[in-house]
């Protein structure tokens, strides 16, 4: 299990699960709630890292949001920036799945001296991955009229939690390159609870004017991008992309995986998140 910590900052009080030793790095997502159990993707860093995996601001037991911008990537950034702080650390590197690898790139964009790497998986540096029509968000993809219905109801605050979890698992459904590698998945301790209010934010406001790929060529911190063959998400060209972008950026392909090779291809992410360090 992962230890439960709350954070003062000049920004507010911050939620945070903390496990492992070594090199701090900080692993979040814009609109997943976490809890002592961890995160799949989370929990191969804390083998390596000493991991803070963060309830952002909205989220859990962490200060909550007054404003609609406070949703925002770089509300967000200067959030992690005042954790970062309170915590003591000069530098620390930052870890991000999907959303969480833009915000890791967006981090580095703005703060490059307050990180050490960045890691990023099954992400993009622009709003371009969802008009690519092999993204399930792609209003051309025939997934994306009930992604759009799903997205909507989790900002139901009734929704209830079986039901919630049902669309979880079809969302999830339509990206594994291997359908029965998703029902392992839901036997293990985890966490990552979709936070309607923050995904509304993200899909109709910051991911509309979200496009980071010119500053990233000025980003000279190492940055390790990793990415499954089959991404439905984010399809594999825009790790590409990334990884031409970044001046020193190392790709690491997952050739068995959709969007979430921790899952698919265990061994070999275990193998990657290794060579991080």
């Amino acid at each position: 299990m992962w230890k439960k910590r709350m954070v003062d900052t000049i920004r507010g009080t911050f939620e945070l699960f903390e496990k492992g030793e070594g090199e701090p790095l900080v692993i979040t997502h814009l609109y997943s709630e976490y809890n002592e159990r961890g995160n799949a993707f989370a929990n191969p860093f804390t083998n390596h890292y000493k991991v803070y995996l963060i309830n952002v601001r909205g989220v859990g037991n962490s200060v909550q949001a007054t404003e609609q911008d406070d949703f925002s990537m770089n509300t967000t950034v200067q959030d992690l920036e005042a954790i970062r702080q309170a915590l003591g650390l000069h530098r620390w590197a930052m870890a991000g799945h999907s959303t969480g690898g833009m915000l890791a790139l967006k981090y580095a964009v703005l703060a490059q001296d307050s990180l050490t790497k960045i890691i990023a998986t099954g992400s993009a540096a622009s709003i371009e991955y969802a008009a690519d029509v092999e993204s399930i968000y792609c209003h051309q993809n025939p997934n994306f009229n009930r992604i759009r219905e799903i997205m909507n109801l989790f900002n139901e605050p009734d929704l209830p939690v079986e039901e919630r979890q049902r669309l979880s698992q079809e969302w999830a459904l339509m990206s594994f390159y291997n359908k029965e590698n998703l029902h392992k998945t839901y036997a293990r301790p985890n966490s990552g609870k979709t936070v309607g209010a923050r995904l509304d934010y993200f899909r109709k406001v910051d991911c509309q004017k979200f496009d980071v790929r010119e500053q990233l060529k000025s980003v000279q911190i190492p940055a390790f991008i990793s990415a499954g063959l089959h991404d439905a998400q984010c399809p594999y060209r825009f790790s590409m992309e990334m990884a031409e972008l970044l001046p020193t950026a190392q790709l690491t392909t997952f050739n068995y995986s959709n969007h979430y090779p921790f899952f698919e291809e265990e061994e070999r992410f275990e193998e990657f998140v290794a060579s991080t360090c």
